[in-house]
């Protein structure tokens, strides 16, 4: 068995020793992860966003292809591990307002026994004055994007709000999904208390809407994303419950690459960017990464020069905020030196904070605390 997108879809195969090939899901959703074969009973176990791409369901499917059924009837975020021979799974359940349960079920989806409900979590968060996360649509030109919203609890659709636009961007990640975010959530909670929409957007090149659509930005890193934030900001401004210019962005890795692109070439659309742990020039970046999407340099020169934010602080406008930790291993410190360079050649103004020897995920002590604290009083002085 194994899975492949050559119908355009996300799909499982199963293969024959004379090399031909049997497609056993079909249909215009992705198959997201292959469990395994329970040969005696002729079935197979997988997940798939078969509902839509915010979505993940647990199904089973005859060898032969001939029947599938759900063995995850909630709708929103299903995960399984399954025990050898298939018998069993542990049941990982969530939504985007609901912490995880875990549950013992047999492999026709009936529930054996609650691990961990989360009781206690749940009773915590119910004394807190908590805004559900609601998910939207956005038009990107004839491109419909799924988003998520999260406004002020006292909400007033006869204000003007300021908007918050939390993104990543990059390949394989989603952020928009119908899933328990954990502390991301509570900080974007915190925001909406202190008045802010909280909105967040997956772009093209993201994942569970088939082949093409994950595909679009090849060669392009940065293009078609920008395009989509951009006219996501514009979708926004039309709301009659947002200030039209109070909209900032806020990104970390692939998402700092995004914020930095957005507050340059959408810098009309823009008021401020923190753009934490950034990408700003391919040629600075994991060559076993960059060239699965870019190829090399010398095979792209325009591809990696039309969508590096070096190329573009001419165009900044808004306060940008650059935020690194100097030991990181993934999104190394030259890409926010190079930055600052351009930044200075350009005259242009920015804010700046790095964090001595720390890594990508900007870990240690305090230093979480810290961020968020400097980020939250960032946005509240500019935004």
């Amino acid at each position: 068995m194994r899975t492949s997108e050559a119908d355009g879809f996300n799909h499982i195969y199963k293969l024959s020793f004379d090399g031909k090939s049997e497609q056993i899901t079909k249909g215009n959703w992705d198959v997201i992860e292959f469990y395994g074969i329970d040969e005696k009973e002729g079935q197979i176990y997988f997940s798939a966003a078969q509902k839509d791409a915010i979505s993940k369901g647990i199904y089973r499917i005859n060898l032969d292809g001939s029947v599938i059924s759900s063995i995850s009837s909630e709708t929103g975020y299903n995960e399984a591990e399954f025990t050898t021979g298939m018998k069993y799974f542990v049941k990982t359940y969530s939504n985007a307002n609901t912490p995880p349960v875990y549950t013992l079920c047999d492999n026709l989806g009936k529930e054996i026994s609650v691990l961990e409900d989360n009781i206690k979590l749940k009773t915590t968060l119910s004394g807190y004055n908590l805004s559900k996360k609601e998910f939207v649509k956005f038009q990107s030109g004839n491109t419909t994007l799924n988003g998520w919203m999260i406004k002020p609890v006292n909400f007033n659709p006869n204000q003007k709000y300021p908007v918050y636009v939390t993104i990543y961007g990059g390949p394989g990640h989603n952020e928009v999904s119908d899933s328990w975010d954990g502390n991301d959530y509570l900080y974007h909670q915190l925001l909406s208390q202190k008045g802010y929409i909280v909105v967040s957007v997956d772009p093209r090149g993201t994942m569970y809407r088939g082949s093409a659509f994950k595909k679009s930005t090849y060669l392009q890193l940065g293009k078609l994303e920008t395009e989509d934030f951009i006219n996501t900001a514009k979708e926004l401004q039309k709301l009659p419950y947002v200030d039209p210019n109070r909209i900032g962005i806020q990104g970390w890795s692939f998402g700092g690459f995004m914020t930095s692109l957005a507050m340059t070439k959408g810098a009309d659309y823009f008021k401020m960017g923190i753009s934490v742990a950034p990408v700003t020039n391919w040629r600075y970046y994991d060559n076993i990464y960059t060239e699965r999407f870019m190829r090399t340099p010398k095979e792209n020169e325009t591809g990696y020069d039309d969508n590096s934010p070096i190329n573009f602080v001419h165009l900044l406008k808004g306060k940008y905020f650059l935020i690194h930790g100097s030991g990181d291993d993934n999104v190394h410190y030259q890409n926010s030196m190079e930055m600052i360079n351009a930044l200075v050649r350009a005259n242009k103004q920015f804010d700046l904070f790095i964090y001595p020897n720390r890594n990508h995920g900007i870990y240690g002590g305090n230093t979480r605390n810290h961020l968020f604290t400097m980020m939250l009083d960032y946005t509240l002085e500019n935004l």
